[in-house]
């Protein structure tokens, strides 16, 4: 007797009846990765971010380009006016340098005083509480800032202290001892100019206010949202219980 044969339009003896040809697997295979293109359109996006390919995140509030440099424009200005008012301070706060002519020569009338360290002293202290306070008023302000902001903080620091130092030594008394010595006369006290031998201390308001925004940029600064972690092929952790 011979063996049956296999009938029309069924698959041969071995072959499982769910199984399909190559092509087809194939074909239903693209079909499902469209499908999920399609259900999930933004996930491509979010992984390509995380992987550093995307665009820089940005949100609506944060500022342009362009109004950030207006920002640190406008911050450098207002700080450094603000020099007017720690000149006027440093002269009045300074501690005066008393000195006395005999008529052929100028001495300190107190040879032992710590006056003539005073200014300088008293410069950077005034110096680094404006800078303190410029910067937690511009952090108020322009709490998105960027990096614009803080070199305008700076440079509106440097700038400031100029004028202060100028100010002081245009308000203050005459530099011109000798003309001074002359003017009052002969055994008469006089105070000697205002001066800034430190000149390091003109950085002083820069450098606190970097430092002061700084910190608090990174205690109380604005975060970033994360992205979602929703992503094809992150790993999921199994509730536990």
């Amino acid at each position: 007797m011979t063996a049956p044969l296999t009938p029309p339009g069924r698959p041969p003896h071995g072959r499982h009846h769910d199984e399909q040809p190559e092509d087809q697997q194939h074909g239903s295979q693209h079909q499902h990765e469209q499908q999920d293109e399609h259900d999930h359109p933004h996930d491509d996006h979010w992984q390509k971010q995380a992987l550093g390919s995307g665009p820089a995140y940005r949100t609506p509030k944060d500022p342009s380009p362009a109004q950030e440099l207006r920002q640190a424009a406008v911050v450098a200005v207002l700080v450094a006016v603000a020099g007017v008012l720690l000149g006027l301070l440093w002269l009045w706060l300074s501690p005066r340098i008393p000195l006395v002519s005999n008529g052929k020569a100028i001495f300190l009338k107190n040879s032992e005083g710590e006056e003539a360290i005073g200014a300088d002293g008293t410069f950077v202290l005034l110096a680094l509480a404006f800078g303190a306070l410029s910067a937690v008023a511009v952090f108020w302000f322009f709490r998105r800032g960027g990096i614009a902001i803080v070199l305008g903080l700076a440079l509106g620091g440097l700038l400031g202290s100029l004028l202060a130092w100028r100010l002081g030594l245009w308000l203050g008394p005459t530099e011109d001892v000798v003309a001074h010595a002359k003017a009052v006369g002969k055994g008469v006290t006089f105070d000697a100019g205002l001066q800034l031998r430190a000149k390091g201390a003109l950085l002083g308001w820069s450098l606190a206010a970097v430092g002061v925004h700084l910190g608090l940029t990174a205690m109380f600064g604005p975060r970033e949202p994360e992205p979602s972690p929703d992503w094809p092929g992150h790993p999921t952790v199994p509730p536990s219980g």
